[in-house]
């Protein structure tokens, strides 16, 4: 087919009755790429192949590169079929294609996730707050307040239902700032709350899974150490990167370093936005944003702004540090 119309090359899978995968192959005249995702089993197939070519085209037209153009497009046709696989529509065997996706559930913050978002990712501790005498919320305004670009809710010791309540108060704080909250490792309560999405490592829900959970507009990001995790993300529709330990912490047991050279490394091998994390603070912030790649978007901390009495000034003096550091290089 290439050779025929010189131009890239798309072959649809997810037509085989029996099969778990949906399975796409793309071709760009230079290399093949096997994009997976789960099969949805649905009637609602109708329009699919012309939906899907349509997405591509309005992507193409937003600017999106080729490959970039048919991921989207295939996570929205994704979406739709896992979203409306229940439904009775139209006559017959095979019913239509469910256009009205978008109409029938809400974005969260209201537009396209960008990497900016994550120069300074702000993750929460609750053992620190409560050090403090700090509530969840009371901290996640300061470091906004602070210049936090982007907060992520990490309790791993909460009980389900508290995480929900502690994650839906700290939406009504974000949402005012367009600051995403994203939840650490939890989909079910990423989706009890309507956060603006979720971060999973490698002992997490696969990204691809969280994807046809989640839907096309939640935002994804994935822990990655290796080459190989990196590319897989990709491959799986995640947003970002979370890339680290650089440096030794105390925040995380067990948690092998890859350093700069690691970081690096993974930002020259994948096509995603990343953010560093791991031992961060205000004395090496700037080296590690100074490392070059440009998809080097920003850098994550923990301690270094909740372990602190003043959230609010920590995080202030960090940005700030960070914001003009970025001006003199550019």
């Amino acid at each position: 087919l290439y050779v025929l119309i010189s131009r890239s090359v798309l072959v649809k899978g997810g037509d085989l009755p029996e099969s778990f995968d949906a399975v796409d192959v793309f071709f760009d005249g230079e290399e093949y790429h096997e994009l997976h995702s789960p099969r949805v089993k649905t009637r609602n197939t109708h329009g699919t192949g012309c939906t899907l070519a349509s997405c591509i085209a309005a992507e193409l037209a937003k600017g999106s590169s080729m490959l970039s153009a048919v991921k989207l497009a295939k996570r929205y046709v994704e979406t739709a079929l896992e979203y409306s696989k229940d439904i009775i529509l139209g006559n017959g065997a095979q019913g239509p294609f469910d256009h009205f996706l978008r109409l029938k559930h809400n974005t969260s913050t209201g537009g396209t996730f960008s990497g900016n978002e994550l120069f300074l990712y702000a993750v929460t501790d609750s053992g620190m707050n409560e050090k403090w005498e700090r509530p969840m919320e009371v901290a996640v305004k300061e470091a906004i307040k602070g210049g936090a670009t982007i907060i992520q809710l990490r309790e791993k010791d909460a009980e389900t239902r508290k995480f929900i309540e502690t994650a839906k108060a700290c939406l009504k704080i974000c949402r005012p700032y367009k600051v995403p909250l994203l939840i650490n490792d939890r989909i079910d309560v990423a989706l009890a709350s309507d956060a603006d999405g979720v971060h999973v490592g490698q002992s997490d829900m696969p990204a691809r899974v969280a994807r046809s959970l989640l839907g096309p507009d939640k935002v994804i990001g994935v822990s990655c150490k290796t080459v190989e995790q990196a590319h897989q993300a990709w491959l799986d529709g995640a947003d970002y990167i979370g890339c680290g330990g650089v440096y030794p912490t105390s925040t995380k047991a067990n948690n092998s370093t890859v350093g700069l050279d690691g970081l690096k490394t993974i930002c020259l091998a994948s096509k995603l936005p990343v953010v560093a994390i791991g031992g961060i603070n205000a004395s090496n912030a700037i080296t590690v944003l100074g490392i070059g790649p440009p998809n080097l978007k920003g850098v994550a901390v923990v301690s270094t702004v909740f372990d602190r009495s003043s959230v609010v000034g920590e995080t202030r003096k960090l940005h700030s540090m960070l914001t003009e550091a970025v001006l003199k290089a550019n």
